[in-house]
């Protein structure tokens, strides 16, 4: 295969690959080029520079020289033809340690390691059991690519790679040529792995916004974005903890702002109140639609239901007062006349309530609940409350 037989092959998998790139570079300014001298039969070991944050792949070229040769191309300017790691397909592997001059039968086995106490036990004992990769066959020149986030050995949190060789020349000296360049993810270069986002998903889990939700995951996600997106990782960890908390509750509420979060939020805690009526948790119940009306996202049908609790807990001139405010919001809303007219009831007005109770009889409170059914199914609960019960029965007789 000459040169441009070889040009030619990489152009054409640069172009197909091009459509597909990822998002991230080969990093020439940390790639490891280094050349030893080894002695017949020995075992040595060559370690790479430190891999920056973010590396996700690394490709290698180990090459064999006698003693004159000299390498044509280095590893990272054949590189740049190929755009990403997706590109060095087996093909492409071999035309990348093809393109350097190679003569002689030097040989050599290597292994990879991710310790140097594993490195230097192979020095001394040449056994590969805790190698990530092991060459057991001898050759003069090899390369290939490594995912480390589908390595069980190799991980995204390895900072430096340990080669070890083994001589196969019996007589002489050999040279080996080792090249390897990282591809850095773009995003993950920011220091955003898996575990540090978990650190802050959790952190927002406790928050007293997240608090309020059924389901915080969207939210939480949220703010993950936004610190991700204006701080590397570890700028983040830098930050003072009131910087810290002040970041939190910025970006928090600009979360917290946003319409379909919002929404859900407000959802969750109707679905939440709905629940603590149902189990006569009227207390924890008014907690949860004070924080609707206090952030100003309350409707006619929440102002009815905290002052039906305030009823249900003898509160009769906070629930006069809520249900008023509900009037002002929707003044068809039949829910917070009939919860007025109770409120007036049970606090001695008969005359008060008497007027509402005739005025909507005919109606219905829902599409498919009467005010007279509704009504009588509100008795029977204050009843069990043991709320003021005298005249319960001169209203039903109104009906009549």
């Amino acid at each position: 295969m000459n040169f441009k037989k070889i040009f030619l092959f990489l152009f054409v998998v640069s172009s197909y690959n091009s459509f597909a790139q990822k998002d991230g570079y080969w990093d020439k300014e940390r790639a490891t080029t280094k050349e030893i001298i080894v002695s017949a039969r020995d075992r040595i070991l060559l370690k790479t520079e430190d891999l920056p944050v973010g590396t996700t792949e690394i490709v290698y070229r180990i090459t064999l020289l006698d003693e004159n040769q000299q390498m044509s191309n280095s590893l990272v300017s054949i590189l740049k033809s190929i755009p990403d790691p997706t590109g060095i397909s087996q093909g492409s592997a071999g035309a990348v340690f093809l393109m350097s001059k190679i003569s002689g039968d030097d040989t050599c086995t290597y292994a990879l390691f991710t310790s140097n106490e594993n490195a230097k036990k192979y020095v001394a004992d040449g056994k590969t059991d805790k190698a990530c990769y092991a060459q057991e066959v001898a050759l003069s020149k090899d390369a290939k690519r490594l995912s480390l986030d589908k390595s069980s050995c190799l991980g995204q949190d390895i900072n430096t790679i340990w080669f070890g060789f083994h001589s196969k020349n019996w007589l002489l000296n050999q040279k080996i040529v080792l090249e390897v360049v990282p591809w850095v993810d773009t995003k993950l270069n920011r220091g955003w792995n898996q575990d540090n986002k978990n650190e802050i998903i959790s952190l927002c889990k406790t928050s007293t916004m997240a608090q309020k939700m059924a389901n915080s995951d969207d939210f939480c996600v949220c703010i993950l974005d936004k610190i991700s997106k204006q701080y590397r990782y570890s700028e983040f960890q830098k930050l003072l903890p009131i910087e810290k908390n002040k970041a939190y509750k910025d970006f928090g509420n600009n979360c917290y702002k946003d319409a379909d979060i919002s929404k859900n939020v407000y959802n969750d805690l109707r679905t939440q109140v709905s629940i603590l009526i149902k189990l006569q948790k009227y207390n924890e119940a008014i907690q949860k639609l004070n924080v609707i009306i206090n952030d100003g996202k309350a409707t006619a049908i929440d102002y009815s239901s905290i002052g039906y609790c305030y009823i249900l807990t003898r509160q009769y001139a906070k629930a006069i007062k809520f249900l008023k405010e509900g009037e002002k919001l929707d003044d068809t809303e039949l829910l917070v006349k009939l919860n007025l007219a109770h409120v007036y009831l049970v606090s001695d007005d008969y005359s008060e309530a008497k007027a509402i109770y005739k005025k909507y009889q005919t109606q219905n409170v829902t599409d498919s609940l009467s005010w007279k059914e509704k009504t009588k199914q509100d008795f029977t609960v204050f009843e069990k409350a043991g709320l003021p019960s005298k005249d319960f029965e001169r209203v039903l007789k109104l009906y009549n």
